[in-house]
């Protein structure tokens, strides 16, 4: 699919800076620009590539200023970033999809079947399962029974939704993925086993969630794991049983939250972040990387770093001392020496 600068600039809202009639018909990065391609710049790290890239078109902030001639059409809008975003879901739109059920796909006589929906080869959609109006779903996908999965929704190859577990609309599940397995239920019992504790709630996942491969969300042990909508979820993460994340917010990969935990909106939680069990964390509570969580965070809108997790400047000034400790040590030894020698002469 081709478009000229003219109409990606329609499009976006953008002004042009160049020639708007120039066409491209791919996306390429911005330090590997090729002739015929869209790039985007929108971290000053990059704009150096700028002035050597060979893609016809670049999208870059209103705000970016060239410092010498650049060859390719500029199209300047708000932001970069989310305009690629916005270019890039018109394009897969416009792409052709597939429809229609495999011979070779299991449907019960119990489901009900959308309408254009694609089920591909070795698909199982069990008793009383619902799949949504222009969903996919692809190869070794399982839908359990009384599961329903909305419209516009994509799972990859190999996702398994549970039984009685509900999918929004618009969702992507990429491979792997498993929606209502047990949650990690067990009482222990006088002689020092576990009894296993039934898991008979579900899991509701509501609309334009999209969850990374091999990522697991538990099925409550009574009532609803509930993801909540615009949530975003990275590869590998665990969500435990009873969790409820709310609206926007967004974990990175491995990446865990024991159960009966709630998650504000709009958090963060950068890569093997750990949440402990029945925790309150406020709306906008951003994590860095490998920060542990044991207690609930009630104040809104804070970053915290470490473990346990303190406020991120807190973080960054306990870090500074650690890299000092060896010297530290060295001094303190040094001040005890000296100080068992001055109280020696008192003596």
């Amino acid at each position: 699919m081709e478009f000229s600068a003219q109409q990606i600039a329609s499009f976006l809202n953008g002004e042009i800076v160049g020639n708007p009639t120039v066409t491209v018909s791919d996306f390429s990065k911005i330090e590997e620009g090729k002739p015929g391609t869209l790039s985007f710049l929108s971290n000053p790290k990059y704009s150096h590539y700028i002035y050597d890239c060979n893609s016809d078109v670049v999208l870059v902030n209103r705000s970016f200023v060239p410092e010498r001639d650049v060859k390719a059409t500029l199209i300047k809008v708000e932001n970069a970033y989310e305009s690629l975003a916005v270019l890039m879901g018109i394009v897969e739109e416009h792409k052709p999809k597939k429809n229609g059920v495999s011979s070779l796909a299991y449907i019960a006589p119990t489901a009900k079947i959308g309408a254009n929906v694609y089920v591909a080869p070795y698909v199982y959609v069990g008793d009383n399962a619902e799949i949504g109006n222009y969903s996919i779903l692809d190869s070794f996908t399982y839908i359990g029974d009384g599961a329903r999965v909305g419209n516009n929704c994509q799972l990859h190859a190999g996702v398994k939704i549970e039984k009685d577990c509900t999918i929004g609309d618009r969702c992507i599940l990429h491979a792997g993925v498993v929606i209502g397995s047990d949650g990690f239920g067990f009482a222990p019992t006088d002689d020092g086993s576990y009894r296993k504790i039934p898991q008979t709630g579900n899991v509701i996942i509501e609309d334009n969630v999209e969850i990374g491969a091999n990522s697991t969300i538990d099925r409550a042990t009574l009532g609803n794991t509930i993801i909540h909508k615009g949530v975003k979820i990275d590869n590998l993460v665990q969500i435990a049983h009873n969790v409820e994340i709310d609206e926007n917010t967004v974990i990175a990969a491995q990446s865990g939250v024991a159960g009966s935990t709630r998650l504000g909106k709009q958090c963060v939680l950068a890569g093997q972040v750990g949440i402990a069990g029945h925790l309150e964390i406020a709306d906008g509570s951003v994590f860095g990387a490998q920060t542990g969580v044991p207690g609930s965070l009630k104040t809104p809108n804070q970053i915290y770093q470490g473990y346990p997790a303190v406020p991120v400047t807190t973080f960054r000034r306990a870090s500074v001392v650690y890299k000092n400790l060896p010297e530290l040590q060295k001094t303190v030894y040094e001040l005890q020496k000296q100080l068992a020698e001055l109280q020696s002469k008192i003596k």
